[in-house]
């Protein structure tokens, strides 16, 4: 399933830019309470060790919301100037408490109840006896008893209640990495401003692949989420793009109103922090699968989606043994890996080793260390 979003190769007028510091709070608690998946942010994990034991339970009660989900009612609206913390938590404190109500509600109902995704979710499902009963059910074992009351009878004493708990989390902590990270935001806002000019629009988003699929033709650009949802950006509407240090290794999303359309993506510095760097053995027998035009275009087909030998065999114009042999070699040197579906073995891109093939070889051929 996919959200795709159609806007014009030339639509640069439709695209804004923002950088927020109470969503960046937000996501930076995404990473205390899902660590393992944020190896560039470790050193944050270890620092928030120092943090009071209330605001540390605090932020646990609140983990069901930031763990695999994100509060869409944070998105910054590209207003053209910068708000600070202050002025944005004012802002957040004006929020319609139902739709409050149904982003907290999110992340526990999965899928949600009736059918709806992300383009149909109906707050009224939340009126609902037995929705309510498994709200209050799967709140008192994630969180307390009280999150669950103002869940379901009282949205603004939960809101109010997440955004003490963001405030006192700003002063004990993150006012001073704002300070920090926020000329690494402005800075990741001019470089990607430069290559819409340069590059168009489809060129900036080119270096958010993988997460972030496009085809300049077609004039479209998707991402695979748990549901599909196509959005047409029209010339009255904004594609909001705001880059993020916390959010790596991921892209938000947000496709739905009244919240502002966008991306939020990892700044270019962390981005490039992350890259892994690959021995120069491993790059060897990378480049060496590589070197193969039937493999090429094999694994350029996989990036587009994962895909069986069945499928992909009459596509490359070889026999399933054929390729079978040439999927192997890219498997065996790290490129794809293989999962079972019913009948069918997939392949699949694993993309952060491609994303490392260039700055590892870059590095490679800038040591100084003698080659054995």
């Amino acid at each position: 399933m996919t959200i795709v979003f159609r806007v014009p190769a030339g639509g640069a007028e439709r695209v804004g830019f923002a950088y927020s510091p109470a969503m960046e709070a937000v996501l930076s608690l995404h990473v205390l309470v899902e660590p393992k998946h944020h190896p560039v942010q470790h050193g944050w994990v270890r620092e928030m060790r120092k943090l009071s034991p209330a605001l540390k339970r605090e932020i646990e009660a609140f983990s069901y919301a930031v763990r695999s989900y994100f509060p869409e009612f944070l998105f910054p609206r590209p207003t053209g100037g910068l708000a600070d913390f202050g002025s944005e938590l004012a802002g957040l404190r004006t929020a319609d408490p139902e739709l409050v109500r149904l982003e907290f509600a999110v992340p526990l109902l999965s899928p949600w109840p009736g059918g709806g995704g992300g383009e149909g979710r109906d707050p009224h499902a939340l009126r609902e006896p037995d929705v309510r009963a498994l709200l209050r059910e799967r709140l008192a074992r994630e969180s307390d008893a009280a999150m669950a009351a103002m869940l379901l009878d009282d949205p603004r004493a939960l809101l109010e209640r997440f955004l003490s708990m963001l405030e006192r989390y700003w002063q004990e902590a993150f006012e001073e990495e704002w300070a920090r990270i926020e000329p690494e935001l402005a800075a990741g806002v001019s470089e990607a401003g430069r290559q819409i000019e340069q590059r168009g629009l489809y060129g900036m988003l080119r270096g958010l692949w993988p997460e972030v699929r496009s085809d300049r033709q077609a004039e479209r650009f998707w991402l695979e989420r748990p549901h599909d949802h196509e959005v047409a950006v029209g010339p009255d509407d904004t594609l909001l793009l705001a880059p993020s240090a916390y959010v790596w290794p991921h892209v938000r999303v947000n496709c739905d109103g009244p919240w502002p359309l966008g991306l939020v993506f990892p700044v270019s510095s962390i981005a490039r922090e992350a890259r892994p760097r690959i021995p120069p053995a491993q790059l060897v027998g990378m480049l060496r699968a590589l070197a193969d035009d039937t493999r090429l275009r094999a694994l350029r087909l996989i990036a587009e989606r994962p895909r069986s030998t069945q499928e992909l065999a009459p596509l490359v114009g070889i026999s399933e043994a054929a390729l079978s042999k040439h999927l192997r070699v890219l498997t065996e040197a790290g490129l794809l890996e293989r999962r079972r579906e019913g009948y069918y073995v997939l392949y699949r891109l694993l993309p952060g080793q491609v994303a490392g093939l260039a700055p590892s070889l870059e590095s490679f051929l800038q040591a100084t260390d003698p080659i054995d």
